[in-house]
């Protein structure tokens, strides 16, 4: 080697020490804390072993979320374990923490509002429209023992379809039908919507309200169900008529079983954080927000409801 030609090793831990320092600046959070413990050489399971000499306890699995950008530490132990990095890391006091305010920030600007309440009453209005032309009460006689919903956002991050699997139990005699609703996203365009019974039923008559861009259908069974009597059915909504998705809302009039919800995200796009939430009722303000991690590998979110409350439930989600 030529005398004053650069090792590698020296080219590499420049590049590295740069990338830090322009992470440190700009952010986001989750690159700056990649890019120092890359820097430091650490694996996580020395800095979780380092953690733990500080007396903060972290997973190696939420660590390697803090750093994909899947989750964010927002717990009072998970802040603490933010400024114990910033010593293991040697990095400058509040690096880290500030990065993390900034991303919040950033987030708050670019996150939009929950649903108001005056588009959920209107669409509430409009809902009970469009039941009464079909001549199905809300209450339609069945009481649902499981509901497994798989919602699908597609190449442009919209909303692209959903599929419901019900398992329920006839509460009064001569159930025949369930009556499918659907509320798309701002901008949907329900003339494009449709529904297909895709196990155990067919489609029957089909309503749309344009302003709200409300949905609902009929599904036939094609028997008679008795009360006490239990049946299985599967549909889809294809959808995909609206602009950016950030949240899926599910309604539910009266207790029920259990509800599982998977919202899984096209190959070319992953929020950066989903979170789930509740709603006692449209006039509420959402509760019960818990952060939910994104599965990379299978590029999904999912929540369980082991026993159905009536209220609003959903996932939100953050793109970056």
């Amino acid at each position: 080697m030529r005398q004053g030609t650069p090792h590698a090793d020296d080219v590499v831990a420049e590049e590295t020490a740069a990338e830090l320092d322009t992470a440190l600046r700009n952010g986001p959070f989750h690159v700056a804390l990649r890019a120092a413990i890359t820097a430091r050489g650490l694996p996580l399971q020395r800095v979780q072993h380092h953690l733990w000499r500080y007396g903060v306890k972290v997973g190696v699995t939420s660590l390697s979320y803090w750093q994909q950008g899947a989750r964010r530490p927002q717990r009072p132990e998970s802040l603490r374990a933010v400024r114990a990095l910033e010593e293991i890391l040697q990095l400058p006091d509040e690096a880290l923490i500030r990065l993390l305010s900034q991303d919040e920030e950033r987030a708050a600007t670019r996150r939009p509002a929950a649903r108001s309440y005056r588009s959920l009453v209107e669409a509430s209005g409009a809902l009970e429209r469009l039941l009464t032309e079909l001549a199905a009460p809300l209450d339609g006689g069945l009481h649902t023992l499981g509901l497994h919903e798989r919602v699908r956002i597609g190449t442009h991050r919209e909303l692209l379809t959903r599929e419901s699997h019900h398992i329920v139990r006839a509460h009064r005699d001569d159930t025949d039908r369930f009556v499918v609703v659907h509320h798309g996203d701002p901008g949907c365009v329900p003339d494009r919507m449709s529904v297909h019974a895709l196990e155990n039923c067919r489609t029957g008559r089909v309503r749309r309200h344009h302003d709200t861009g409300v949905l609902v259908a009929e599904l036939l069974f094609d028997t008679r169900l008795h009360a006490g009597d239990t049946f299985l059915f599967r549909y889809a909504v294809e959808d995909g008529t609206a602009g950016v998705s950030r949240e899926y809302v599910r309604g539910f009039g009266v207790a029920g079983g259990q509800y599982a919800l998977q919202v899984r995200f096209d190959d070319g796009s992953l929020p950066v954080r989903c979170h789930r939430f509740a709603q006692h009722s449209a006039a509420a303000p959402r509760s019960g927000r818990q952060d939910l991690p994104v599965s990379a590998r299978h590029r999904s979110v999912h929540l369980v409801e082991p026993r159905l409350r009536p209220g609003i439930l959903g996932i939100g989600w953050d793109w970056e």
